[in-house]
């Protein structure tokens, strides 16, 4: 094997790991959004609500079928929320979540 394919076989595995990485990060941030949306609706249940957050970003690709969950059930609850909002507080969460992730 000559050096470049060892160079190949090193950013391929990299690219797997930041992958999973990424994968774990955002299913961390849902359950952090779940949390504190759960939070700000005064749910009992915290767990139950961030697992069904976490289990709603399989519904689509991207982020949106989260946003419209949380943003929707917030809403039906009655707190006075934005979508901004809840998009800006879903950015946070991901840095918070890498870091999170990042640290093990």
């Amino acid at each position: 094997m000559t050096t470049f394919d060892d160079r190949e076989k090193g950013f391929e595995r990299k690219f797997v790991l930041d992958q999973d990485q990424e994968f774990r990060a955002g299913a961390r941030r849902n359950r952090l959004l779940g949390e504190w949306a759960a939070e700000l609706m005064g749910l009992k249940d915290v767990g139950d609500y961030a697992a069904a957050v976490v289990k709603s970003d399989f519904e689509q690709p991207g982020d949106e079928d989260v946003i419209r969950k949380v943003f929707g059930d917030l809403s039906s609850a009655g707190v006075d929320i934005t979508e901004g909002a809840v998009r800006r507080k879903m950015d946070e969460l991901m840095g918070v979540a890498r870091e999170q992730i990042a640290k093990g």
